[in-house]
């Protein structure tokens, strides 16, 4: 029986969404709640997965489609796809047993002749020692933490290959290996604070791993491949992977991926963990029932915070002490930009293929608000006011190692495609973990959309040094009075956090009222009025 995959429902102040990455293939056989793919929208990616036991039938949106609520997007066939499958995986298991059989003994004869030419080349390796330092830090960045160690002293490792992660306040930096050769030292344990330049471990150049004996060769053979494994534990899994899995301490190897070309996701790393959980205390249960019993769930564990959210912990708790923050609210009819996206948005993403969302409308009526309204983008240096003269927008993004604002620059010299480019470029980035640090500075106003995780209403803190930052939310359906008639129509709040220090009453209420006459009207940002 075949089941549908549809696109999960979206937020209401989302009209629709990009398919961005199939993890898997027509034929492919998957289990519930698999993740099968990813759906992209202007700030979020939803995971879309398997609702039951069975085979991929059908791929109906391949990547890059748009698509809406509930539109079905591919095809699953219950169970195992079909009454012929296992005499088909009976062959072809049959077909792979006499392959493996018959190519076993040439295998284990080459081998033994790559190993014996791999002995004569580290023979004549130069043995150099190689220093793997710190990566040069931004300017404001003083020091960073050593977050993940991927590989162990004497192992084995190639050049380019992914050695340790470096977490600086915001971004993670990757250090690799400068040659072909051995990890002969770890200087630096993960923990460890160390600056720009410091030597954190050596390479030995054309080194081998620990030396075996000829006794154990045709066993070690066996395992062959186990280092180069290792040493694409970088292209298998991405950095939150990575620290999801150095947190209950496994390798990327321990893990059986099950995303698009066997990347290990989120998903395989919490289910294996939940699995060597259980077995992990069938052990003890016996010994000991009523402590397990007791124990069962009521566990806590105790996990380092990391440093971007230290940053962000403490950089929210100076805004709420240092400022005089106030927030006011208004409410805003969206519905002539619905309107205007319905008629437009295939056209406008033929034109600039890119979609027509709504940041776009969001990010040109706050510049045109702060044109006219200059404290709003100024800041307080002391006891100096400091009017910027230009437009740097800051955009909220969550991202797998917390919320950060990566800035859109000169907005107000950019188009409605061009910034909702910029926005999806920088929520990829934030998605898989290469923002820059330039990408985070600067910025005189942060625009934060809570509408789309469903947020009806919400008071955001300031992003110091900036002076102000606009809530968006939820659009929903509310009756309002228009005319003397009750109309029903799709509203949505605005709140604006501000600096009382800096912004007035009256500039903080005219910038608000400003953006909902602009939000309400479109054709003003065309005609500067």
């Amino acid at each position: 029986m075949a089941i549908d995959i549809k696109v999960p429902q979206l937020p209401e102040s989302v009209a629709d969404a990009t398919v961005a990455t199939w993890h898997v293939k027509p034929g492919d056989k998957v289990s519930r709640d698999q993740n099968l793919v990813d759906i992209e929208t202007d700030k979020v990616v939803l995971e879309v997965v398997a609702p039951e036991d069975g085979v991929i039938g059908e791929i109906i949106a391949e990547e890059g489609a748009t698509v809406g609520a509930d539109e079905v997007i591919g095809k699953l066939d219950k169970g195992n796809g079909g009454g012929s499958t296992d005499e088909k995986s009976d062959d072809k298991s049959d077909k792979k047993a006499d392959d493996k059989s018959d190519k076993k003994a040439d295998d284990k004869s080459e081998q033994k002749s790559e190993q014996k030419a791999e002995k004569k080349e580290s023979a004549s390796g130069s043995g150099e020692k190689l220093e793997v330092k710190v990566p040069q830090l931004p300017e404001s960045v003083s020091d960073a933490t050593i977050a993940t160690w991927h590989v162990k002293a004497g192992e084995k490792v190639t050049r380019d290959q992914n050695l340790v992660d470096i977490e600086t306040d915001k971004v993670v930096l990757e250090v690799v290996a400068p040659a072909d050769g051995v990890l002969a030292e770890i200087k630096q344990d993960e923990g460890a604070t160390v600056g720009a330049d410091d030597v954190i471990g050596v390479v030995e150049a054309g080194g081998e791993a620990a030396a075996k004996d000829d006794s154990t060769s045709s066993a070690s053979s066996d395992n062959g491949d186990t280092a180069e494994s290792e040493a694409s534990d970088s292209e298998v899994a991405g950095p939150a992977v990575r620290r999801l899995l150095a947190e209950n301490s496994l390798k990327v190897s321990d893990v059986k991926g099950t995303g698009k070309g066997g990347r290990v996701t989120k998903e395989d790393v919490e289910k294996h963990v939940k699995e060597g959980g259980k077995k992990a205390s069938s052990t003890p249960a016996k010994s000991e029932p009523a402590a397990a019993a007791a124990s069962g769930d009521r566990e806590e564990k105790r996990v380092p915070m990391t440093r971007l959210r230290k940053t962000i912990a403490k950089r929210l708790l100076e805004a709420k002490n240092a400022t005089a923050m106030l927030t006011t609210f208004n409410e805003v009819n969206m519905k002539p930009i619905m309107d205007l996206r319905k008629k437009y948005k295939d056209e406008f993403e033929k034109r600039h293929d890119t979609r027509l969302g709504f940041m776009g409308f969001y990010v040109k009526a706050v510049t045109e608000a702060l044109k006219r309204f200059p404290e709003v983008n100024a800041s307080l240096d002391g006891d100096d006011i400091v009017y910027h003269n230009y437009f740097d927008i800051s955009i909220a993004v969550s991202t797998p190692r917390g919320l950060v604002t990566p800035v859109l620059r000169d907005t107000d010299k950019m188009s409605i495609a061009e910034i909702e480019n910029g926005i999806r470029d920088l929520a990829i980035k934030g998605r898989d973990g290469k923002l820059t640090m330039d990408d985070m500075k600067g910025g005189n106003f942060t625009i934060t959309n809570g509408g789309v995780f469903g947020s009806l209403l919400s008071t955001p803190i300031l992003n110091p040094p900036q002076s102000a930052i606009l809530g968006m939310h939820k659009i929903q359906d509310r009756p309002m009075a228009v005319d003397g008639k009750v109309e029903i129509l799709p509203m949505m709040y605005l709140a604006l956090s501000y600096d009382h220090r800096i912004i007035d009453g009256k500039e903080s209420v005219g910038f608000l009222v400003t953006i909902k006459e602009l939000l309400e009207d479109p054709q003003r940002l065309l005609l500067d009025i």
